[in-house]
């Protein structure tokens, strides 16, 4: 078997893994921790270490799964996204999906730039740095569509905010905070490993 078939073995494999792991914990607990406001997701942290094993491309396709399994939560399964959805499905669907393929990309991007830079912490500086990207971007879309309807509006008011940035650092707040240390923590202790894995 040729050095690339080889290569494009591994990579579909870790793909068709990850996905797997990704559905998984779309569907259960394990990828939602739910709160009074936006939900804390782990779901970004496997397309983080995705791709950073996978590449731009890879990334970005888990990055799609990951939205599409965010936009599917909005047919009942979240309150937040359901009310999102009943406002603009279409608005509601470019939130919940372009983030998360960017998040992919850039994650990947990151990893090539950190594993040259910096060494082993590569991993959690791509965790961490990807992590405060997806979040930006998210919010920023939320903001961009969301931010003059009645809901959001209501939020906004209940948590004291008097601007659009105010308010995205106090829905973001704890949570946010928690994403990227986790984020960072675990694509910082996973990436070497799997790494040495796939070339075994």
């Amino acid at each position: 078997m040729s050095k690339m078939n080889h290569s494009s073995i591994r990579t579909l494999t870790t793909l068709a893994i990850l996905i797997a792991v990704i559905l998984v914990m779309s569907f259960t607990p394990l990828g939602y921790i739910k709160t009074l406001g936006l939900e804390i997701t782990l779901l970004h942290i496997p397309v983080i270490v995705g791709a950073a094993l996978t590449g731009p491309v890879g990334g970005m396709v888990l990055g799609a799964v990951f939205g599409l399994t965010s936009f599917f939560q909005c047919f009942g399964m979240s309150w937040f996204g359901t009310t999102l959805f009943s406002i603009s499905p279409v608005a509601t669907f470019v939130v919940c999906v372009v983030p998360r393929v960017l998040l992919g990309l850039i994650a990947a991007l990151l990893y090539r730039a950190f594993e040259k830079l910096a060494g082993k912490w590569g991993g959690a500086l791509t965790g961490a740095i990807t992590t405060v990207c997806h979040t930006v971007l998210f919010m920023g879309l939320l903001a961009l569509f969301f931010y003059r309807t009645g809901f959001i509006q209501g939020i906004a008011e209940s948590l004291g905010t008097a601007n659009v940035f105010a308010f995205i650092l106090a829905f973001v707040g704890l949570q946010g905070l928690l994403e990227i240390v986790l984020a960072a923590l675990v694509a910082g202790a996973l990436l070497p490993v799997l790494k040495k894995v796939r070339r075994a």
